[in-house]
């Protein structure tokens, strides 16, 4: 092997090692970004069960709302309803004339 065909195996295995450290660097951040990747998706699907949870609840407080129903605001939604009757009906008399 000559001298310069020695030289060129060396700046070629020297190249070579840079290359085979920098996949190394490579693969070592790949599996790091997948672990974070798996960490973000395990929160992401944590918060969303919460968020599922939360909405029943809130569901379930609206209608414990609408079910509990005072007799003052039962009394005074009647009122408002006959109010609204008496006003229609003198409607269709002013009508009716």
């Amino acid at each position: 092997m000559t001298q310069e065909e020695t030289k060129k195996l060396q700046i070629f295995e020297t190249h070579f090692r840079m290359l085979m450290e920098k996949y190394t660097q490579l693969k070592a951040e790949n599996a790091e970004l997948y672990d974070m990747v798996d960490q973000k998706d395990a929160a992401l699907k944590e918060l969303q069960m919460k968020n599922e949870e939360l909405q029943k609840q809130y569901d379930n407080l609206k209608l414990a709302k609408i079910i509990s129903v005072s007799d003052s605001d039962l009394d005074n939604a009647k009122k408002r309803l006959a109010k609204l009757v008496r006003d229609v009906d003198k409607c269709i008399a002013l009508l009716n004339t």
